[in-house]
Order: structure tokens, then sequence, then C-alpha cells
């Protein structure tokens, strides 16, 4: 089992190992977990002491964006980026909460980018209660996820400055992949934005006013990241649907060239065809003169038909 520990106290922070992470009179325990849900049971149930409801939402599965209040602590799960390989269908890592006076422990499967930032904030003596770690890792992962949804909206742009239907096949792969990672991000962004509300109004003397304001402000981040994405997976829809208009317009427009030539080429291949039979009888036959008159013929019939279509504006 993988992971560090902190003991917080006097504006100050120590590392230490895991194994002495419950030992010693600190103010305060950060205890973070990247391991797997059998490792991470063992140490939760026999040296954190942590009763059962508590440690089953910790080592679960499946988990989604919410937050729990549990007798004097809260349970908060998230989703952030992580530079580990993930399924395409799920492409944020979580993170998974115990906050209670005096101990935070978190438990991850994937090394989330914003663990980092958080332990950052630790050491340079930025944080001081359960709620300041809570409000780092909620602030550090909306930190982390708003560039990469503004990409989503730029790469967008481009596809819109290149609208063309020759370059229909690349640029619908690039919407297509520009909308999956916006329908991703939006399944959880909007769960994410609902917990952090409902910890920021969570009773509890652990949460100070400061720790409620930037919970507050990472929800209002989280929702407006959701409202963006959820506008660029209806960019991409649009602009899906004008590929595809263009794309039908160019089969259209080659279609009647290739009618067109077929109209022109009709009466000739008549014929060419009924002067090609091997029977007597037919006009001009016998004429020395009869290729000539046959070619000039199909010439000025190409010409009336060509000319009968550009009367019709047909061609343009």
């Amino acid at each position: 089992m993988s992971g560090f520990a902190y003991h917080i106290g006097d504006g100050a922070a120590r590392k230490i190992p895991v194994k002495e992470a419950m030992s010693g009179n600190s103010a305060m325990v950060w205890v973070h977990l990247t391991t797997t849900a059998e490792h991470a049971e063992g140490w939760l149930r026999e040296v954190a002491k942590l009763p059962d409801y508590v440690v089953d939402p910790l080592i679960a599965q499946e988990t989604r964006p919410r937050c729990d209040a549990l007798d004097e602590g809260a349970f908060v799960n998230l989703r952030g980026r992580t530079e580990e390989e993930l399924d395409p269908s799920d492409m944020l890592a979580s993170v998974r909460i115990w906050a209670e006076k005096g101990r935070v422990i978190s438990v991850t499967r994937k090394h989330l980018l914003a663990t980092d930032a958080v332990e950052k904030e630790v050491t340079n003596g930025r944080v001081h209660d359960p709620g300041d770690i809570i409000t780092a890792f909620a602030s550090a992962i909306t930190a982390d996820l708003d560039p990469v949804v503004a990409d989503l909206g730029d790469d967008l742009d481009d596809c819109e400055q290149q609208l063309d239907a020759s370059r229909a096949f690349a640029l619908r792969r690039s919407v297509t992949r520009v909308r999956v990672e916006a329908i991703n991000y939006r399944r959880f962004l909007n769960p994410q934005r609902a917990a952090l509300e409902k910890l920021a109004s969570l009773p509890g003397e652990w949460l100070g006013p400061d720790d409620r304001a930037h919970l507050a402000a990472a929800a209002d981040r989280a929702a407006r990241m959701a409202e963006e994405v959820e506008a660029i997976r209806e960019r991409a829809s649009l602009i899906h649907e004008a590929l595809t208009d263009l794309r039908a317009e160019q089969l259209d427009q080659r279609g009647l060239i290739i009618s067109i030539a077929a109209m022109v080429f009709l009466p000739l291949t008549f014929i060419t065809g009924l002067y090609g039979m091997n029977v007597k009888g037919l006009w001009l036959a016998e004429e020395p003169w009869a290729f000539d008159a046959i070619v000039g013929l199909c010439a000025v019939i190409s010409v009336a038909v060509t000319g009968w279509f550009v009367a019709r504006h047909w061609l343009r």
C-alpha cells in the first residue's frame, strides 16, 4: 500500500510514513492512500478504526461525486484528472475523502494531478483544519479542469473556421472526439457541483466560514464548466449536422454532374449503337462521307444538349 501522511499543527506540517499517522499529538492528521480496495480496507478498519459505513464508500468500485454527512464528519467523493490510463468512457479519476475534526483520510486508485497541488498547500503551511484540505482538493480539481474544458471550446472554434466539404471526414472525427469528451466531463461536473454545494452547507465546527466560501466558489466554477461543456456538446451536434449537410450537398453536386454527362452521351450512344448494327438500309450507310456526317451530327447533339442545360442553369 502506497501513500503518505502529514501531521499538521502550529502552522507547520511534517510528513511521516502512513504507519505512524495515527500516533502523535498533532492538531490534525491527513492520510492519503493510493492503493487498491483490498489493501486500503485493512488499514482503514484495523488502524484507522473507521466504522463499516465509512469504509465502504471509501473503497467502493463505482463512484460518482457526492457528499454525505456521517456522524460528526462527512464523506466526499470528487472527480479529477489523472495522467494514468483510464477507460475512454470514464475520463476522470476519483478521490474519496473522509473528514472529521482533527482527521482527514483520502483514498485514490489513480494518482490525481490535484493531489500534488493539495500537498503543496499543506507543506507551505496554508492548511490548518480538515475544511482546508477539502477546499484545496475542490479548488485544485476545478482549476485543473477549467483549461481542459476551455481547450474543447477552442477545438470547436477551429473546426467551425475550417468547415468545408473536402475536409468533412477529418473534421467529423475531431468534432466527435470533442463531443464525446464533453459528454464524459458533463457526467461528473453536475453532481460534483451539487456535492460541493451540499458540503458548503453542512453543519459542523470543522468547516470554517472561509472554507464554506471557498467551497461555494468551487461549486460555482464547477457549475460554469458544466454549462460550458453542455454548450460544447450542443455546438458539436450542430457542427456535425453542418458537416453532414455539406457532404450531402457535395454528393448531390457530383451526382448532378454525372447525370448531365449521362444525358449528353445518351443520344450519342444510341446513334453509335444504331450504326454499329450490320444491317442494310441505314441512312448514309453507302456514302463515303457518312462517318464525317455522323460525327458532325453527334457534335451538334452534344452542343445542343449542353446548351439546353446551361439555359436551364443546371450547370454553374
